[in-house]
């Protein structure tokens, strides 16, 4: 059974944080939250912990209510550290563990195996303080699974990052997913939601803009986009004269276009090979998450922008 937000509201004096918020996690899914900052992503993630109480609404865990699921379910990350500074990594990862009723031994050797897989195994016995902000992001990682919970929220996971560290979270990710955990984790980044996730929301001032599967999300708008590259460096200039076409993006890699409604993106094919182009990727598809949202919600900088001083969650 599912992970149910059913018409969840929450106010902060004057500023509602969510305002009825209704959607479904399936078991085994990775579920993306998509807004800007003071959106609700947080406020919902800490509801569903019992960390916050809403004012109205409830959360379902395979029928039971949030607040009678074991404190083990839930694993999570929060996007400030909790660490403790002058603690070492393997025994504050051992005391998070024992927290949640894990034995010592086990504790232990499974805080080695994933340091191990995260290439820092050198960095146990050190203290916390004297970690890059990407590795205690790591070690933060690992004291959310170490008890092995069912349902893991990470509150923007690939924050401070490098590209290696954002591939080996994404295996574990996948890991996780393929034992069946549910996972459910926020973010700017649209390309890791594209990658990784099946479901997401986009949420803007406590409301829920929109919601599915990634696919259907990226088929509500109706519209369709071609994307064009062709060698040469003449490029695509030739797309703007073309009428059902909206040039979106003329790049050195690829061109991209909104197709009018009725138009055959056929046209924009024959276009090119007519000119002696030679096409070396044509595609028609539907307009990416990063469109939509900013279709739905506005510009990501100018709407975080405009949110900033009202924030109540990040």
């Amino acid at each position: 059974m599912s992970l149910i937000i059913d018409t969840v509201s929450k106010r902060f004096g004057d500023v509602r944080a969510l305002d009825g918020v209704s959607l479904e996690v399936e078991p085994g899914e990775v579920f993306g939250f998509l807004g800007a900052n003071g959106a609700g992503k947080t406020t919902a993630m800490r509801i569903v912990l019992d960390i916050l109480r809403p004012d109205d609404g409830r959360i379902m865990w395979q029928g039971r209510p949030n607040t009678a699921v074991p404190r083990e379910t839930w694993g999570y990350l929060p996007e400030e550290r909790g660490l403790y500074a002058k603690m070492k990594v393997i025994d504050q990862l051992v005391f998070f563990a024992r927290l949640h009723g894990i034995a010592r031994r086990t504790a232990e050797r499974d805080a080695r195996d994933w340091l191990e897989r995260f290439r820092i195994p050198e960095y146990a016995d050190r203290r916390a303080e004297q970690l890059s902000k990407g590795n205690q992001q790591k070690i933060q990682f690992v004291a959310a699974i170490l008890h092995d919970p069912a349902v893991l929220l990470m509150d923007e996971p690939f924050t401070g990052l490098d590209p290696v560290n954002v591939a080996l979270l994404k295996e574990a990710f996948l890991e996780m997913k393929n034992r069946g955990k549910t996972i459910v984790f926020s973010t700017h980044q649209m390309e890791q939601v594209e990658e990784l996730c099946q479901s997401i929301a986009i949420l803007d001032r406590g409301r829920l803009v929109v919601g599915g599967t990634v696919r259907d999300v990226r088929r509500s708008t109706g519209r369709q986009v071609v994307r064009l590259a062709v060698e040469g460096d003449g490029g695509t200039p030739w797309l703007d004269g073309i009428a059902g076409l909206r040039v979106t993006r003329h790049g050195e890699d690829y061109s991209e276009a909104d197709v009018a409604a009725g138009f055959d993106p056929a046209v924009v094919l024959q276009a090119a090979l007519s000119r002696g182009c030679k096409v070396r990727h044509f595609e028609v598809a539907d307009p990416s998450l990063e469109q939509i949202f900013i279709e739905k919600v506005g510009r990501i900088d100018d709407t975080e922008r405009t949110l900033a001083p009202r924030m109540v969650d990040r």
